[in-house]
């Protein structure tokens, strides 16, 4: 019991002694701008990153990766690499206190040196695996939103390029019409062309980034077109026609396997009903007529 108590204080008070710290990193910036009010406010994950930075500093390939799935995620909260490692970092020791606990609390059959490291051990690792879960998660979401609305932009930026405005008028009318994922990505490169970015260099690396196989193949016939000379409105015509038609066999797809997939929900949950509602009486008048 006495080692199990000392972890727990020790992991307390390492996340009190952070909070303390970055309260006091943040006091002194203040001071520093001579009054509270003009120095930029922190949020706690900054304040976080800052205090656990010498222990969630990642390899650079792994920070290259981990910025790339956060790009794709939108940027949450404006995470860092560090910052993201951070959080995973104190949510897994808030956890193992959470598992601590519980491993004392809750009545097992093993021992409580063994029951409380082991229930803290695991409850870490729940910790630490969460943030990921979520990133992706928010990954998958962002691609959704992406390929659902990409064939109704593209059928807008068709019309605007058709009635004699230029790609970039286009992409603007994209951004003030679309206000989810795709309309964040359409944004992103509008303000790196605005920056001195070449246009096509800003699409091909929006494509790359969002990871949705629709848009890098339409950023792909954009490049084409401007490379090659070719009337950019006729191939977005095209562009647009092509990706209604996959939308359409995606959802006759999925409606010719709803029909399968609904065999188990049936199997599993209606059927012992119907027989419990055809048996049950015969069963009933069975077991009288034995008794």
């Amino acid at each position: 019991m006495l080692p199990i108590a000392i972890a727990a204080g020790v992991i307390c008070g390492a996340v009190v002694f952070g909070y303390f710290i970055a309260i006091d990193q943040f006091r002194a910036a203040a001071a520093n701008g001579g009054h509270i009010t003009g120095a930029p406010r922190q949020t706690f994950v900054k304040q976080l990153e800052l205090v656990l930075r010498p222990v969630s500093r990642l390899p650079t390939r792994t920070a290259l990766q981990l910025r790339q799935k956060l790009s794709q995620a939108g940027n949450p909260g404006g995470l860092t690499p560090t910052g993201f490692q951070a959080v995973r970092y104190s949510l897994a020791a808030l956890m193992a206190i959470v598992g601590l606990g519980v491993g004392l609390l809750v009545p097992l059959t093993l021992p409580d040196f063994v029951s409380a490291p082991l229930a803290g051990a695991v409850f870490a690792a729940i910790g630490f695996i969460l943030p990921g879960l979520w990133l992706e998660q928010r990954i998958s979401q962002r691609r959704h939103q992406i390929q659902r609305s990409l064939a109704e932009a593209t059928d807008l930026l068709t019309l605007v390029v058709e009635s004699g405005m230029s790609l970039d008028e286009g992409m603007l009318s994209i951004v003030e019409r679309f206000h989810n994922a795709l309309g964040d990505e359409i944004g992103k490169v509008l303000r790196e062309i605005r920056l001195g970015r070449p246009r096509m260099a800003a699409l091909e690396h929006m494509a790359d980034t969002a990871g949705v196989s629709d848009l890098h193949h339409l950023v792909e016939s954009i490049v084409q077109s401007d490379q090659m000379g070719v009337p950019i409105a006729r191939l977005l015509r095209v562009q647009a026609t092509e990706m209604r038609r996959r939308q359409r066999q995606g959802a006759q797809e999925r409606a010719a396997q709803a029909s399968s997939r609904m065999v188990f929900p049936m199997v599993g949950c209606i059927f012992p009903v119907l027989w419990v509602v055809l048996l049950g009486p015969a069963i009933i008048q069975v077991l009288k007529s034995l008794h």
